[in-house]
C-alpha cells in the first residue's frame, strides 16, 4: 500500500484513515526481542504486513533489531526485496510452478514441505547455477504445511544430496505449533517432543542448520523452552494480543500499531420508531440523532459486527445501529444536544473523529472489542482493512520514538 503522509491543515482530512505508529511497533520488537533474549526475531509482515503496510513496518522491525523478515508467499518476500529491504527474509507457501528462480536470485530462504517442492527448487537453481537457500518444515502436529514424521527420512535425505550436488543450502528446520494461543493443551508439549525427535534426525543424518524455530508470536510470550534459534512474530509486533487468554495487550506489554478511525459524514435527528439500514434491524425507541460512519465492509468492517461493532465518537461508545453496509453504517448518538444558530443543534458535528479502535488513549474501542463483536479474532480486524483506507504512517525515524 502507498504510504500517505499525515494530514496538514491545508491538507483536507480523508474519510478514513489508518494511523500506523511505527514507535510502538518498534518498541512492540524490542519487548518480544527481551522475552527471546537468546534468539533471532522475524518479523512477519505477510498479508501487507497484517494490514499495516508490510514495508514501512519491515523496515521499522529491522531497526529495532529483528534480523529476519517473514512473509507467507513468494510474490510478498519478491517484492520487499525489489523494494529493497536488506537481511534474510523467509517465505513458506509456495505452489507449483511458483517462482523459484527468482527466489534464488533474490536470495530468499525457502521453505520445502515435500519431495515435489525440492524437485522445481533444485531445478530452478541448476538453471541459475547457484544453490538455493531452503528450510525443511516438519508437520509436528499442526495438519497443514510441512512434511510427516514419517516422510522425513526420505525429504532429508533427498536434501542432504541436493547439498551434495551443490543445487540446495539447508539453512533451516522448523514447524508451527496448533494450539500455542491455549496454555496448557496438551498438543504443545507433543509438538515440541516431535520437533526436538525431527531436528536431532536432520544434524545426525548430516544438516547443519543455520536457525530451528518453532516459536510464534504467543509462544514467544510464553514458552521460552520453544525459542530454539529464531522466533516468528507476527501479531504480537503489531500490538495485539495472540489471545484473550494470554492476557490484553498491556499485560503482555504491548502497544497497538494501528489506529482506525473516519470522519462523521452525516448527522440528523430522527423520530422514534425510525428504521436504519437494511432489513431495519434497527429502529429508533425515541427521537434521537443518527451519525453516519463512512466505512464498511467494502473497507474490511465486519458485517457480523452488525449492531454490535462498538465507535468512540464524541468521547462517548456507540454501537453500529442496524445492518452495517457496503461503505458505511450508522450509530446512535442519542438526544439531540440542543438549539444552534440555525434552530436545531447537534452535539456532535459533521466531521468529527469516529474512532473504531487503537491503543486506548482516548477510551476508544481495540481491535478485541471488535473481534468480539464479530465473533472472530483481532488478527481478522486489523488484516482486512482495505486499500482504499489511506494509511498514514507515524514516527517514521527513529529519532521520534517516544518512551
Amino acid at each position: 500500500m502507498t504510504q500517505t503522509p499525515p494530514p496538514s491543515p491545508a491538507t483536507p482530512r480523508p474519510r478514513a484513515r489508518a494511523e500506523i505508529d511505527l514507535a510502538a511497533l518498534r518498541a512492540n520488537v524490542r519487548s518480544l526481542r527481551a522475552r527471546a533474549p537468546r534468539a533471532a526475531l522475524m518479523a512477519v509482515v505477510k498479508s501487507d504486513g497484517y494490514g499495516h503496510g508490510a514495508l514501512p513496518c519491515a523496515l521499522a522491525a529491522r531497526e529495532a533489531g529483528a534480523s529476519w523478515t517473514g512473509t507467507a508467499t513468494p510474490h510478498e518476500a519478491l517484492a520487499l526485496r525489489a523494494a529493497g529491504l536488506p537481511g534474510r527474509i523467509m517465505c513458506w507457501l509456495w505452489t507449483p510452478g511458483d517462482p523459484w528462480r527468482e527466489g534464488i536470485e533474490a536470495d530468499l530462504d525457502m521453505s520445502i514441505s515435500g519431495l515435489w517442492a525440492l524437485a522445481e527448487v533444485t531445478a530452478a537453481a541448476r538453471e541459475v547455477g547457484r544453490p538455493a537457500r531452503i528450510q525443511l518444515k516438519a508437520d509436528t502436529g499442526l495438519g497443514r504445511n510441512g512434511c510427516q514424521p514419517a516422510d522425513w527420512p526420505e525429504l532429508v535425505a533427498a536434501a542432504l544430496l541436493a547439498e551434495s550436488e551443490g543445487t540446495a543450502k539447508v539453512t533451516g528446520l522448523w514447524s508451527h505449533f496448533a494450539c500455542a494461543d491455549e496454555p496448557g493443551h496438551p498438543s504443545i508439549a507433543a509438538q515440541l517432543d516431535v520437533f526436538r525427535e525431527l531436528v536431532a534426525y536432520a544434524e545426525k543424518a548430516g544438516v547443519e542448520p543455520e536457525v530451528r524455530h518453532i516459536a510464534n508470536s504467543p509462544a514467544t510470550l510464553t514458552l521460552p523452552e520453544s525459542h530454539f534459534d529464531l522466533v516468528r512474530t507476527g501479531i504480537a509486533m503489531y500490538g495485539v494480543s495472540p489471545a484473550p487468554e494470554l492476557g490484553t495487550h498491556e499485560a503482555l506489554g504491548l502497544r497497538p500499531v494501528m489506529t482506525l478511525a473516519a470522519s462523521v459524514a452525516l448527522v440528523k435527528q430522527v423520530p422514534a420508531g425510525h428504521g436504519v439500514s437494511y432489513g431495519h434491524h434497527y429502529v429508533t425507541a425515541r427521537e434521537t440523532e443518527l451519525g453516519l460512519i463512512p466505512l464498511g465492509y467494502g473497507d474490511g468492517i465486519p458485517r457480523h459486527a452488525s449492531g454490535r461493532g462498538p465507535v468512540l465518537v464524541g468521547g462517548e461508545w456507540h454501537r453500529a445501529a442496524g445492518r452495517i453496509a457496503m461503505d458505511q453504517f450508522v450509530v446512535d448518538l442519542g438526544p439531540a444536544g440542543g438549539v444552534g444558530d440555525e434552530g436545531r443543534g447537534h452535539k456532535i458535528q459533521e466531521g468529527a473523529d469516529a474512532v473504531l479502535f487503537g491503543p486506548g488513549d482516548r477510551g476508544e474501542p481495540s481491535a478485541e472489542d471488535w473481534a468480539q463483536a464479530a465473533d472472530t479474532i483481532a488478527y481478522e480486524i486489523v488484516t482486512r482493512i482495505g486499500a482504499r483506507v489511506p494509511r498514514v504512517y507515524l514516527h517514521q525515524d527513529v529519532g521520534t520514538d517516544v518512551p
